[in-house]
């Protein structure tokens, strides 16, 4: 038993960089089943679009779906057509573009591993690059082939090229060459500016390791019991409603948080060195919603800048 929560412990602790090998894992798979199933070069003029399409779509699409499965996208959005100070606090405009910098950052993790494994792999870019028509381009890669190369660039992912086998097999080697270089180019570019990130984010910490350590592990705390608080009270409710509804009796009263303290504990939320409050709830619990109200600001809190990638 020992050993089984140890282990469980291990994973609970490596659970994001459990979930980015999961994604990774998702995205070479996704990859792979698109190449296989769904991607047929055309061989024609349409080469260019085609892979372009086939690169970049995937990679658009994660992006939207990471921002949806954002939790803080919602939190900072919610509500702001009836109140846009919810993301243009006064005095403090220009904060907005700094959280979703932020939501950005971690919405962009699906779309980069599957830009370095497609690139990786070469075939999108293969067919795309084929089919480009510039000639400087055409020049570059075409230079000491036959006269055919210009002509028939585009037919050699298909095999379909009348050029000579080697001179065919040379340049789809060169263009898969390419896209490799450029794969691991956007690797080490992410993994750099990760690392730089990461370090700015420390570096500028408002609190010690430990305490940070202790946030973190408040937050997860205050979801998991958030969500079980909503469960209960939600079934209590509904209960309470159906009940009165088909006995028709008057209904007991079952204390709900108000709608400006439901407003209030949805925002973001900044650590202040003086006040050690560790969420919005927390700050709200021992202030009350009326003296958050009047700094009307609507923050990232600190220890969600963990998830930058």
């Amino acid at each position: 038993m020992d050993a089984f929560q140890t282990i469980l412990k291990f994973f609970v602790n490596q659970k994001t960089a459990i979930g980015y090998s999961f994604m990774a894992l998702l995205t070479m798979g996704g990859e792979r089943v698109f190449s296989l199933v769904a991607f047929r070069c055309p061989c024609s003029n349409e080469n260019f679009r085609y892979g372009l399409v086939f690169l970049f779509s995937p990679a658009f699409v994660l992006l939207v779906i990471g921002y949806f499965l954002n939790s803080k996208t919602w939190k900072l959005f919610t509500g702001c057509w009836t109140n846009p100070r919810k993301i243009f606090p006064r005095g403090n405009i220009c904060h907005f573009f700094y959280i979703f910098g932020q939501i950005t950052l971690n919405a962009l993790v699906a779309p980069v591993m599957w830009l370095s494994v497609a690139l990786l792999n070469g075939t999108f870019y293969e067919c795309a690059m084929s089919g480009l028509k510039n000639p400087a381009y055409l020049h570059a890669v075409c230079q000491s082939k036959s006269a055919t190369c210009f002509e028939e660039l585009h037919k050699i992912a298909c095999d379909k090229s009348s050029m000579p086998f080697s001179e065919s097999d040379e340049l789809k080697r060169t263009l898969q060459a390419q896209s490799q270089i450029l794969g691991w180019c956007v690797i080490v570019t992410t993994a750099l500016l990760s690392l730089l990130a990461t370090c700015c984010v420390s570096c500028q910490s408002k609190v010690s390791h430990l305490q940070l350590m202790f946030w973190k592990v408040y937050e997860g705390k205050e979801k998991e019991q958030l969500e079980q608080i909503f469960q209960l009270y939600a079934t209590k409710l509904s209960e309470r409603n159906l009940k009165c509804f088909f006995e028709n009796k008057e209904p007991e009263v079952i204390p709900l948080p108000s709608f400006q303290a439901w407003e209030h504990a949805s925002q973001l939320y900044s650590f202040n060195s003086s006040k050690q409050h560790y969420s919005t709830i927390h700050r709200l619990v021992e202030e009350g919603w009326k003296e958050i109200g009047e700094e009307g600001e609507t923050v990232l809190d600190f220890v969600d800048r963990r998830e930058i990638p």
